[in-house]
């Protein structure tokens, strides 16, 4: 262990200790002890305080004995004369560091200091920010008003639950391998965007905090024109290093969120991160005694720091996997210019947290990578769209044999849209015509639908929907740099080799949009849209005889169990019966096994032989039974990336369904964040369950409890956004008015107003037996 990175960190750790208990106290006397303390939109509190301690903080005084616990954890700056192990003072630390910084945090957000205002954005009342000093922090300046990067003028702050939730299936499934947590600021604006680019071509999720001297790479990125924020993959907390704090707190709720571990399980919370979260601190810049103190904080999560200075290295491992601390000076990087030395800085973290990760290599004159899927193109920047209200899109993608096939064709019939006005529109259809010895025609839907996350990948184009109803924008950047109508087709042939190789042999793309053979096509594509919504219809539990298992989540969750049938997908809402099936003929021995269903035990609740065998494998044990059909009896586990929930209202006789989506109090006197806490990790819960949306509109939703009239309230916008569907679904159900019955969280947030609504609105839930 390094006396002088023991040195620097104690040091650091002690003088951010002193300072949290300063604020807090000023806080305190000016404040109050009752004043409410706690981060926006997450039902965790101070997440890393909660992991690390078991402490909730709801208010300013709840802080006082962490910052005492904080302060035990300090140890002395080590002695001139003696030399001895210091890991543990060390680590220790650390710890005391990452507790101050949730502290300092949470008493900036009492006083409105947090999220952190844009530098030169201008804030109510006229007063504007400049770039933090060298301390961190922000002096009044004239300034113009300007965007933040959460839309209102400031940086990001810690990240919410919705988010992370939402990103729980690309964290299980490999699109996204780890994230970066970035401190400093980079050599130049080059170098920043370099390193950057090259997290994104990799889908490793990017924290941005810290400054050197005031300047942080934030404002390098933002004066490049880079697109900060959750859609490209990375996302700015601050301009100060005690931001980083928010990444630890990110971690803290992954073990929570998604492995079901219990606040105050602070050494299994450490060792999940170790082991499951591939995470690397990359320190840009001059290190100070903080950024070591804080770095000695990330260690005991299991995450490696890499410098681009020269810095102290402790190579052997233990608390993390491989290194601990590895120095890589810039200027002493192998490499023809700064570019390069950028690209094989990020390699060397990759290879020090041996974190897995698979680059696409595809031939377009733009960025390429799963960071740039969420990207969206405004108005301002968009250079031509296809699709949306003023011309029409679609995709169609369908099989024939080999020797019709020419791999890697790619052909544009009609003009490019070189010839239409800025801002404007035009037809457009793709269609591909694949081919392969493995290939069914059942699995032409699947393959349709990754059109959408292909295309997605590429910097600077959006794609939005499906079918005919695709619409995809192509900005004024990726435009410049020479992207064209061809580019679709080379995306999807090297996307469709690497991801479907195992049953598609052949690719070929057609690009259309001449009107004439537009219109054809448009035509047949809907004759095969036709044929898919019939066969999938007739697509029952009850004509199969193998569900399929989806263990992808286990990484996170490992005594989760998804259990996914033709009538029942999967709860992420990412993988049905027919994606399941083409995975498994992909790969064999991956996450999606068939579930041979054997003896039929009970069906109207939905047991079998072969579910029942594969839940007690699948969960170790954990689980010994499982209802298809139930929510009141053994129903299914979850990790934590459901897109709803569903909970019993015992005094209603019905079922609430909660969007992730939805912030608002519930009339179970609860959020979806708290809510989540009972759903997730894997745990089975009577008359608790996370689904997938669109299970809810299926005959076999919770049938055996009395299906869709069961439901007694319901988030709003899944009302709003699946409307026709659940028109038709009362339809089928013999009440067409049944969702006007619904109550929302516009009309009701308690039980006593629910039971109200019910009755004034005769749901049919006040008439049905008993749930229990």
């Amino acid at each position: 262990m390094s006396k002088y990175i023991a040195t620097r960190a104690i040091r650091g750790a002690n003088a951010l200790v002193t300072e949290a208990e300063i604020m807090l106290n000023k806080a305190l006397k000016e404040k109050g002890a009752e004043t409410p303390v706690s981060f926006p939109n997450t039902a965790y509190y101070l997440p890393t305080i909660l992991g690390m301690t078991g402490r909730a903080v709801e208010k300013l005084g709840d802080l006082q004995p962490i910052i005492k616990y904080a302060r035990d954890l300090l140890h002395p700056i080590p002695a001139f004369a003696k030399w001895t192990p210091y890991l543990g003072e060390t680590l220790d630390s650390g710890m005391a560091t990452l507790l101050a910084a949730e502290t300092i945090e949470a008493v900036r957000f009492v006083y409105g200091l947090q999220p952190e205002p844009m530098p030169g954005f201008k804030l109510a009342g006229g007063t504007s920010f400049t770039s933090p000093d060298a301390n961190g922090a922000l002096t009044p300046s004239p300034s113009p008003e300007g965007r933040g990067e959460n839309g209102d003028g400031h940086l990001n702050g810690p990240i919410d639950d919705i988010q992370l939730r939402s990103w729980g299936i690309q964290l299980v499934d490999g699109r996204m391998p780890g994230f970066a947590a970035i401190v400093g600021c980079a050599k130049s604006n080059e170098v920043a965007v370099k390193i950057v680019r090259e997290l994104q071509r990799r889908n490793i999720l990017t924290f941005l905090s810290g400054n050197v001297n005031g300047r942080s790479i934030i404002h390098q990125l933002q004066e490049e024109g880079v697109e900060l924020g959750y859609d490209t993959y990375t996302v700015p907390f601050g301009t100060d290093t005690i931001s980083a704090i928010y990444a630890l707190g990110f971690a803290t709720r992954s073990a929570l969120t998604f492995g079901g571990l219990k606040p105050g399980q602070s050494r299994e919370i450490l060792l999940y991160n170790k082991e499951r979260v591939f995470a690397f601190v990359l320190a840009l810049g001059e290190v100070d005694d903080l950024k070591y103190a804080a770095a000695a904080g990330a260690i005991n999560f299991g995450f490696p720091v890499i410098a681009d200075t020269v810095i102290p290295e402790i190579l052997p491992t233990g608390v993390t996997t491989y290194e601990h601390v590895v120095s890589m000076p810039f200027n002493t990087i192998e490499g023809k210019d700064d570019l390069e030395r950028a690209e094989r800085l990020v390699q060397k973290c990759i290879e020090v947290r041996g974190v897995k990760v698979k680059v696409s290599n595809v031939d377009v004159p733009v960025p390429y990578g799963s960071a740039f899927e969420g990207e969206v193109v405004r108005k301002a920047d968009l250079r031509v769209e296809f699709g949306g209200k003023h011309s029409r899109a679609f995709e169609y993608l369908h099989m024939a044999k080999l020797d019709e096939v020419t791999d890697g064709k790619i052909e544009v019939i009609g003009k490019g849209f070189e010839d239409v006005p800025p801002q404007g529109a035009t037809d457009l259809g793709i269609i591909i015509k694949v081919a392969g010895r493995q290939m069914q025609q059942d699995f032409e839907p699947v393959l349709e639908r990754q059109v959408h996350y292909f295309v997605n990948g590429a910097s600077g184009i959006q794609h939005v929907g499906q079918r005919d109803i695709a619409w995809i924008r192509v900005s004024n950047n990726a435009a410049d740099k020479g992207f064209n109508l061809e580019h679709f087709g080379k995306i999807l042939h090297a996307r469709f080799h690497e991801d479907f190789g195992a049953i598609v042999d052949k690719v070929e793309v057609t690009i259309v949009t001449d009107p004439a053979l537009h219109a054809e096509w448009l035509e047949k594509a809907r004759v095969a849209y036709d044929f898919r919504n019939k066969r999938l219809a007739d697509l029952t539990d009850d004509k199969v005889d193998e569900f399929y298992s989806c263990t992808l989540c286990q990484s996170f969750a490992p005594n989760h169990v998804c259990v996914v049938s033709p009538e029942r997908l999967g709860l992420c809402g990412a993988y049905n019966w027919l994606d399941c099936k083409a995975s498994f003929s992909i790969n064999p021995t991956g996450p999606n096994q068939p579930i041979k269903l054997g003896k039929q035990l009970d069906d109207r609740k939905g047991y079998w032989q072969g579910t029942n065998d594969y839940a007690r494998i699948g969960s170790h044990g954990v689980v010994q039974e499982v209802s298809m059909y139930s929510i009141m009896e053994n129903p299914m586990t979850a990790c934590g990336c459901f897109e709803c929930i569903v909970m019993l209202i015992p005094e209603a006789n019905g079922v609430m369904v909660v969007s992730r989506e939805d912030t608002s109090m519930t009339p179970a006197g609860m959020t979806f964040s708290t809510l989540a806490g009972i759903a997730g990790g894997g745990l089975q819960t009577p008359g608790v369950m996370g689904v997938g949306k669109f299970y809810l509109i299926s005959p076999k939703f919770i049938s055996s409890d009395g299906g869709f009239k069961r439901v007694v309230w319901m988030s709003s916008v899944l009302k709003q956004s699946m409307n026709d569907e659940f028109k038709a679904v009362c339809e089928r159900e013999g009440d067409p008015d049944l969702l006007d019955k619904i109550a929302d969280e516009r009309n009701v947030t308690t039980v006593d107003e629910l039971l109200a609504w019910l009755e004034a609105h005769n749901h049919p839930a006040m008439a049905m037996e008993p749930m229990f």
